[in-house]
């Protein structure tokens, strides 16, 4: 179900303790994407963003997704004390929504030259638009194989297994829950410009049938395969989505 946010001018679909599993812009308003091409600590990039939304004309409440990426992947309970911190800044920026956590995340762990400590990576917000009848922009949040998003390894789909039969199984239910947030934000396929894929793992043998023919006209646009690991430990296969008209790198 949508929950409104009226103070951040987007709806958003209730995720857990520390995201939503998405966003999408109300009408007269568009998200606009951000990355950082030197991504600060997570917590200095909090600063950054509270500057620059100022900057811009814009409150703390326009801030609607971001993106970490962490050393390595976190044993449960390492996320979950992680998560505890970072939630905390969210409740002092008092964004918080009766208790809800509006803002879309996603949280993953970089094979390849991987930072000392977490960093924000990039970050979205809302902005006013002028454009008439533009299509709504939406951030659907980082999953990974995990039912439910219950943070507990045994709901690991094929935990501990990265055969091509398991891999194609949890490729297979992340996709679906891509689909369910899609469905959930009242979004289609064809709003979308941006789908990554986060694994090490290879994705011969499933991307075709799994992934890339469920697109529809999203299809024309690709995915982005990140080298990259899941946020939690055997967590082997994530995916997040979004469709935005303006993307900035600063």
């Amino acid at each position: 179900m949508l929950i409104a946010n009226p103070a951040g001018h987007y709806h958003f679909l209730k995720g857990i303790d520390p995201y939503s599993a998405g966003v999408v812009a109300n009408p007269g308003y568009e998200i606009i994407f951000v990355t950082l091409r030197d991504p600060p600590a997570w917590g200095l990039g909090f600063d950054f963003v509270d500057t620059y939304l100022k900057a811009e004309g814009r409150d703390r409440a326009a801030l609607c997704a971001i993106q970490l990426r962490c050393p390595r992947p976190y044993p449960v309970e390492g996320f979950v004390a992680f998560n505890n911190q970072y939630r905390k800044v969210l409740a002092d920026w008092d964004l918080l929504r009766d208790g809800l956590n509006p803002v879309a995340r996603t949280n993953v762990a970089p094979d390849y030259a991987p930072p000392a400590e977490p960093l924000m990576h990039a970050f979205a917000y809302t902005v006013p638009t002028a454009v008439t009848n533009q299509p709504p922009s939406l951030v659907i949040a980082g999953a990974g194989e995990l039912r439910d998003g219950v943070l507990v390894a045994e709901g690991i789909v094929r935990r501990g297994d990265i055969s091509p039969e398991a891999m194609r199984e949890k490729a297979t239910y992340v996709m679906k829950v891509m689909e369910a947030r899609l469905d959930g934000l009242g979004a289609r396929w064809d709003l979308l410009n941006q789908i990554n894929v986060y694994t090490v793992h290879p994705l011969e043998g499933f991307i075709e049938d799994v992934v890339l023919n469920r697109l529809g006209p999203a299809r024309r646009m690709g995915i982005h395969w990140h080298h990259t690991r899941p946020p939690i430990v055997d967590i082997e296969f994530e995916m997040d989505m979004r469709g935005v008209h303006r993307e900035l790198i600063l």
